[in-house]
């Protein structure tokens, strides 16, 4: 049986990579780095899409977004030191309690 889980997280992770790959084009543009951006861009939908081949498209949306979210949030204090707060930390867990309970109830 093929992981449709496994193609999901490769399409968190390309998700998290494209956004901050947009905020990089911002800072540092050249015909690289726009071209990077697109083909990202296009491999993380194809992945997604593949994704939900075996997985309600609704769960892997949710799971997508979630996590991309997440990724990019804490890549963007990381890399481009984005503001760090308790608020902020508390609403991404929630986010993280959401796609768990989503991965627990899916087939």
């Amino acid at each position: 049986m093929f992981n449709y889980w496994l193609v999901l997280g490769l399409a968190v992770f390309t998700e998290i990579v494209w956004a901050l790959s947009l905020k990089y084009v911002q800072t540092n543009p050249s015909p690289w780095v726009i071209a990077g951006s697109v083909v990202l861009s296009f491999v993380n939908m194809a992945l997604l899409s593949f994704a939900m081949r075996g997985i309600p498209a609704g769960t892997a949306y949710a799971i997508w977004t979630g996590l991309g979210a997440v990724g990019v949030t804490i890549g963007g204090i990381i890399w481009f030191g984005d503001p760090l707060g308790a608020a902020r930390v508390a609403f991404l867990a929630l986010i993280v309690i959401g796609v768990v309970g989503l991965k627990a109830v899916s087939p």
